[in-house]
């Protein structure tokens, strides 16, 4: 576990789906945690204001009973139910037993869940610090995915980034060089850094040729990193066997097409080039440009196997 000052106080881990959630690894971490935590709603937003219906459209469900529920996009944040019924009983008299935490992290660490806004994303941001104000958070913890020219077969690439200098220094990571297209993330995590509020990205790589599947690989990938960096310990529930069967699905997928087993090869041989421990920076190079020929030859719009052109990849591409 990490000690560095961004821990020291009440923790906002946030995930949007939408296009910062490939493969729907962040926001499915963030799912597994509301799960497994005790956690009651303390804020929700107005979701008329923030979202196009035509674009990010109400969905039909059905209850326990059979009976339809129409679900609506919306942005909720949690708080632990233990530092409720510490309001409701300040005294410490008579707490339910059944609200006890343990000695860990986990009654510092908040929730944010929802999907990215389609308008209005000032007013967005103005609402949700209001809410980490209120609730007197210390550090912001943003998770997202991205779509890349990865290998299913390898680990999940997991990429942690910051833009405040004490975080990088006390944690050991790098400020993100991306320039380009953000999401709500980064929007988030600038006014969280401009109110003084330190702030973690943490992305996982996605293999963009399963790009219409969950990938529950990432989504474990993410939470593994996750405990590395706050000071709790997160059970991993099915993920593990889920993640397993998720390979294994792949798996087979490619052995009926050889074009996609060709293509999985060629990734795992730049993979495993980059990882090896005699990797010199020019042989990463010459892989990189092998990739990029490989890249050039899909310029029809192909992209590669599942018809989704993607750009080469690295801790900043394509990640806002």
């Amino acid at each position: 576990m990490s000690d560095a000052g961004i821990l020291k106080g009440r923790l906002l881990v946030v995930a949007f789906e939408g296009w910062n959630d490939a493969g729907e690894a962040a926001s499915g971490a963030v799912s597994t945690l509301k799960d497994l935590l005790d956690m009651y709603p303390i804020a929700e937003i107005d979701a008329e204001r923030y979202f196009d219906y035509q674009f990010n459209r109400p969905s039909v469900t059905q209850d326990d009973d059979g009976n339809r529920l129409l679900v609506w996009p919306s942005v909720v944040t949690y708080g632990p139910t233990s530092v409720l019924a510490q309001r409701m009983n300040p005294l410490g008299l008579a707490v339910d037993a059944e609200l006890d935490v343990s000695a860990d992290n986990t009654a510092n660490v908040y929730l944010l869940l929802g999907t990215e806004p389609s308008r209005n994303w000032k007013s967005f941001t103005a609402e949700i610090m209001a809410t980490i104000t209120e609730n007197e958070i210390a550090g912001v913890v943003f998770l997202g995915a991205m779509l890349a020219d990865v290998p299913h077969t390898r680990p999940i690439s997991v990429f942690v980034s910051s833009e405040n200098p004490e975080v990088r220094r006390e944690l050991g990571i790098d400020k993100s060089s991306y320039e380009g297209p953000v999401g709500i993330l980064s929007v988030l995590g600038e006014a969280a850094e401009q109110a003084g509020i330190p702030t973690v990205a943490i992305w996982a790589s996605v293999p963009h040729y399963v790009h219409n599947a969950p990938s529950p690989k990432a989504t474990l990938a993410i939470i593994d990193k996750l405990e590395e960096i706050i000071d709790i310990v997160i059970p991993r529930g099915e993920l593990v066997d889920e993640s397993a069967a998720w390979e294994t699905g792949i798996d087979a997928l490619a052995s009926e097409d050889e074009e996609m087993a060709s293509y999985i090869a060629g990734l795992e041989q730049a993979r495993d080039t980059v990882d090896s421990p005699e990797a010199s920076g020019e042989a990463i190079a010459k892989e990189f440009e092998k990739y990029l020929r490989r890249r050039d030859g899909r310029a029809d719009g192909r992209g590669g196997p599942g018809g989704s052109p993607q750009g080469p990849t690295g801790p900043d591409d394509r990640r806002p």
